[in-house]
């Protein structure tokens, strides 16, 4: 298995320090042993995998899905938890130029569709997430920022048909968020979830429709046969009609072969502190519980969670060592000392990465592998996997059956991978984009 990262990358130590794994356990799954079948393997179990293995086992389809190590151990597991719009990052005009107008309303209304989905599935299998925030609020860093949120509003409405309201930079602070911004924009859609009961409610549900989950089953190889395909995984095998491939950024550069060069993991950080006092949070000014985010190419994300304690994110890890690692997330907390300083001297108690997923042209691929019939592959959600991760795990569910699906696939992510130019060695290209993306948001 070939992956363009050490293996310190895709082993257990990133996310060592987890907070997610501390508010609920997962369930003992046995690992395969023997020999299988089904009607279709999935290899991953993430929000994709699951979400795809819930569907078709609901349709009467036999799923087996192999997680080389447990349920949400990759990003669906230990990402921010914000349930909300993305999942690409072409605007419109773009969008417009490549796929039309039709084509660009598709991918907004898909945006949409995705968050109302895992409503539904939070309601239909009663999953208890610690929801929160009112939709999700950006906020402007710079005062030139915050001029260009006020022409936002009009993208909102002929985009989404949404609302989204200002908050002045004088009104920050009474809104209980105050944090040296210039500004702020809410869009009313979205909302904040623990990513690690999410997921574990999903498999519950997909186990309950009669799927079979395998942990510590990692899968070495695929062959055709004349019956499908036998994949090997741990101390077993799977004979499959058809074949799902939902590793999103922990995925290898030949399983399949054609995705070499073709996604681009970076990683992403976190840090969580103990729960917070209300004197404490007064102090700062802060006792909003919006999902939030900053106007900054290398973004920060930050919530302040049902508990109390503040989640803080920071985007732009290129290596992935101990030594990396360290830096990462001492550059985390020395940005939230920075945006919170009344809280200096609370502690960090969790602290962790992951990798985050982009495509060459932008834009999420939904659908069946290129000159490999009987495989198929999503991937690439730009850092906005909770919602449309699972989105495409249910368009899968009827690609994978030749079926024609009943929600939007819009043809902007009907569009294969382009390949990132330098192949195996694309992350050379990173240095520099960040670099510039550093001085842009200065």
């Amino acid at each position: 298995m070939r992956r363009i990262y050490s293996d310190f990358a895709y082993s257990d130590a990133p996310r060592a320090g987890c907070w997610w794994d501390q508010t609920t356990d997962l369930p003992q799954r046995d690992s395969l042993n023997g020999a299988h079948t089904c009607d279709v393997a999935i290899i991953g179990g993430g929000f994709t995998g699951i979400s795809a293995a819930l569907h078709l086992a609901e349709a009467g389809v036999s799923v087996a899905v192999l997680e080389s190590r447990f349920v949400g151990w990759g990003a669906s597991g230990r990402n921010g938890g914000f349930c909300c719009l993305g999942g690409g990052m072409l605007d419109n005009a773009a969008l417009e130029k490549a796929f039309g107008r039709a084509g660009r309303n598709d991918w907004r209304k898909a945006e949409m569709d995705a968050i109302h989905l895992v409503e539904s599935l939070l309601q239909r299998f009663d999953i208890d997430v610690d929801r929160h925030s009112d939709g999700e609020t950006q906020f402007a860093h710079r005062p030139r920022d915050f001029e260009e949120m006020k022409q936002q509003l009009a993208y909102y409405s002929d985009s989404y048909g949404l609302e989204a309201r200002l908050t002045d930079p004088g009104e920050l602070e009474a809104s209980g968020m105050n944090a040296g911004f210039f500004g702020a924009l809410t869009t009313p859609i979205g909302f904040a979830l623990n990513p690690r009961k999410y997921i574990n409610g999903l498999a519950r549900a997909a186990e309950g429709a009669g799927a079979r989950i395998f942990h510590d089953t990692p899968v070495t190889g695929i062959t055709r046969s004349h019956d499908g395909f036998r994949v090997q995984a741990g101390s077993g095998q799977v004979q499959a009609d058809r074949v799902i491939f939902a590793t999103n950024g922990y995925s290898s550069e030949d399983l399949p072969n054609w995705l070499a060069g073709r996604y681009m993991p970076t990683q992403s950080s976190i840090i969580v502190s103990r729960p917070m006092t209300q004197s404490e949070l007064g102090a700062q000014g802060w006792t909003s519980g919006q999902a939030s985010y900053d106007t900054r190419h290398l973004l920060h994300y930050f919530r302040l969670m049902p508990d109390n304690r503040m989640l803080f994110g920071v985007r732009g890890g290129l290596m992935a060592n101990p030594a990396s690692e360290a830096r990462a997330i001492s550059r985390a907390r020395a940005d939230f000392d920075a945006m919170f300083p009344a809280w200096r001297h609370i502690e960090t108690t969790n602290a962790w990465s992951g990798m985050v997923c982009i495509g060459r042209d932008r834009m999420p691929y939904v659908g069946p592998v290129p000159g490999e019939p009987g495989f198929y592959t999503s991937l690439c959600y730009h850092g906005n996997g909770v919602a449309m991760a699972s989105y495409c795990g249910v368009l899968l569910a009827d690609l994978v059956r030749d079926k024609e699906p009943e929600r939007v696939y819009p043809k902007a992510i009907q569009r294969p991978l382009s390949k990132f130019e330098l192949g195996r060695l694309r992350r050379a290209i990173m240095p520099i984009a960040y670099a510039g993306f550093a001085l842009q948001d200065r």
